[in-house]
């Protein structure tokens, strides 16, 4: 897991909204996209689309909309992430 990815599993405890999760890691929006889109393939990451409807990601157009949706860190990337 790369200090990035820590960063942003850090701040996904709870279901966070796009643009709090960009003003706590105060990361671009190019490098937090690469991020989010990397971390949920690894399946780090969970996607919605709504506070309370997530999505699976072969449904979504990541490169479109990321800015538009929620992020929460899986139990997988819980794990990956407390064993740093």
């Amino acid at each position: 897991m790369t200090d990035e990815e820590f960063d942003i599993i850090d701040e996904l405890y709870f279901v966070t909204a796009y643009e709090k999760l960009k003003e706590a890691t105060d990361f671009s929006d190019s490098q937090l996209k690469k991020n989010l889109v990397h971390m949920a393939k690894k399946g780090w990451v969970r996607v919605y689309k709504s506070v309370d409807e997530e999505s699976e990601l072969d449904k979504l157009d990541m490169d479109k909309d990321f800015q538009s949706f929620f992020y929460l860190a899986s139990k997988k990337g819980l794990f990956e992430h407390n064993t740093q």
